[in-house]
């Protein structure tokens, strides 16, 4: 029987947000084909025992998305798991997440962990998240998918423990499973940190990732950094290749990406944190109102931020001496304005308070946050934008945050230090900023292995600079309108695909902590390098400010 085209008509879907585009697909489905019975909810499952000072548990994170069977009809020992990443939880020393998918219904899906790969007898519970699509066009199947979770809570810092995945009829703890064992290491303990200096530590970041070869060649370099975490600052395997945040009539959207990709991303995410943002291309409309029911199926991140429900990628995390914040740029987008405005200005008032916190915590040094619209970018496909320019570059300014990551333009590129949008100090490659007083550095790391992108003017990196002192080019204001500028501050450029590692050497309280950003081709070779310095101890003071906006920092 044919099907006609599902889709939100081009012309109409460029005038509905994406609540009202998934309403739209909720009435071309009846509830027979949309949903299907058999859903299961896992709730909490407490196991006590000596590997943490509590309990570990598997908790929901939110609303359900189980519209498919999930617990009959498959010999189990036919089907392994597939797709392993792990998450932090909030608390990093203490909170892990492990997530995995299996090719069909299991039954009593579980983890088992330890601190050894012999002493695996800690077995949790896992919750089951399925997914369905329907049939979007004439020539397509439904498909459904099956994403498993565990929240891990409890555990001791500063430890590696070994885990495995299975189900009845697939033990990881039988002898002939043992090889699908990993492990994964929790941070050391935020407490007392006065008095002791944290090891150094290595982070990785990208953006607009999907999969092809190249996209599993920066994997390959990533996991040889040997990073205590990844970050991804949103596209993350393109099922919706359009990205537009709507669905046209023509769709190629493909579910099954997502099965590739975890399998892709699994060489590394399956021992490494795998911590994604949300971009554009990441706004899939058949789950969930806004766009994002397929991403909390498939991820299971930190529930900390203003409004779960709304804005689930975003989040804060803390490493050591680093502070963490995903941001989600499509709430503030003027170029792509699918999700405009989705959390009423919740999410920056929640940027702020959360940048205040961060900058009185007293074992935070550096803070970093990373999102997937460019807030300064010169190529020629999204350049910069204004939303983001407008919301949050105010409160990075005044905070002072250390470092800014973003992707959507595919191509690395970096920013001389910025304040008021303009350059407060050339940072050309090699040199060293404190941003206290030099301002603040944007990299857009976006060539993490989709088709690359380019510029108007020539490419400058390490070993091959061609500096341009002016750039034409343009950001993106309001009611989608470019609008043209130019600029000073393009320091580095690169077109080429590639990803960054930040090197962080803690410092004792009154010393300079060291944070180092490299950024490396998919050959591993460097293309550009620069250091930030932040001083120990050196805080934010809300009575004093030097622009007299109210708050400055002290030391």
């Amino acid at each position: 029987m044919d099907i006609p085209n599902m889709g939100v008509p081009a012309k109409l879907a460029d005038r509905m947000s994406m609540a009202e585009q998934h309403e739209y697909l909720r009435a071309r489905f009846s509830r027979r084909r949309m949903l299907r019975a058999g859903a299961v909810t896992v709730g909490a499952v407490a196991v006590g025992g000596a590997l943490g000072s509590g309990t570990a548990f598997a908790a929901p994170a939110g609303p359900q998305l189980l519209t498919g069977g999930t617990t009959s009809g498959i010999d189990g020992s036919l089907v392994a798991p597939i797709g392993r990443h792990l998450q932090f939880g909030p608390e990093p020393d203490t909170q892990f997440r492990i997530s995995w998918q299996v090719p069909a219904p299991v039954k009593k899906p579980f983890l088992r962990f330890g601190k050894t790969p012999w002493e695996l007898s800690h077995k949790v519970q896992a919750e089951v998240r399925a997914l369905h699509t329907p049939a979007l066009t004439p020539n397509s199947q439904p498909v459904d998918q099956y994403y498993l979770h565990v929240a891990l809570e409890d555990l001791r810092p500063d430890t590696t423990y070994y885990y495995g995945v299975g189900h009845e009829g697939f033990d990881p703890a039988a002898q002939q499973q043992i090889s699908t064992l990993h492990t994964f290491r929790t941070a050391p303990s935020r407490d007392h940190r006065w008095g002791k200096v944290y090891e150094p530590f290595t982070f990785t970041a990208f953006g607009d990732q999907g999969v092809s070869a190249h996209a599993a060649g920066n994997d390959h370099i990533i996991k040889a950094q040997n990073p205590a975490f990844h970050l991804h600052a949103g596209d993350i395997c393109y099922a919706d290749p359009a990205g537009s945040g709507t669905d046209p009539d023509k769709s190629v959207f493909n579910a099954k990406t997502w099965d590739d990709f975890l399998v892709q991303t699994e060489t590394v995410a399956a021992e490494i944190p795998w911590m994604v943002a949300y971009g554009n291309h990441d706004i899939e409309a058949w789950y969930s109102p806004n766009g994002y029911g397929g991403e909390n199926a498939r991820f299971f991140l930190p529930n900390n931020g203003p409004d779960p429900r709304q804005v689930p990628g975003v989040y804060t995390f803390r490493y050591k001496n680093v502070g963490v914040i995903s941001l989600d740029a499509n709430d503030v987008s003027y170029e792509i304005p699918a999700n405009l405005g989705i959390s009423a200005n919740k999410q920056t008032k929640w940027l702020e308070r959360t940048l205040k916190d961060l900058r009185n915590d007293e074992t935070i040094d550096f803070v970093v946050v990373f999102f997937h619209h460019c807030a300064f970018s010169t190529t020629v496909a999204h350049a910069s934008e204004g939303g983001v320019r407008e919301a949050w570059v105010p409160l990075f300014e005044k905070y002072r945050v250390d470092l800014v990551i973003n992707g959507h333009n595919h191509i690395y590129e970096r920013t001389d230090a910025i304040l008021g949008n303009k350059v407060s100090k050339q940072v050309p490659s090699g040199a060293t900023i404190e941003p206290a007083k030099d301002g603040v550095v944007y990299v857009t790391a976006g060539a993490a292995g989709r088709s690359l992108y380019k510029f108007d003017v020539p490419d400058t990196y390490e070993g091959h600079e061609n500096h341009q002192d002016e750039v034409k080019t343009y950001y993106w204001s309001k009611g989608k309108v470019k609008t043209p500028e130019t600029i000073q501050w393009s320091r580095v450029r690169y077109t080429g695909y590639s990803f960054i590692k930040v090197d962080v050497t803690p410092k004792h309280l009154g010393q300079k902590s060291v944070m180092k950003v490299t950024a490396l081709a998919e050959d591993g070779t460097q293309i550009d390098n620069y250091t930030i310095l932040r001083t120990v101890g050196e805080g934010w003071d809300s009575d004093r400010d030097d622009d007299g906006q109210g708050g400055g920092w002290g030391w």
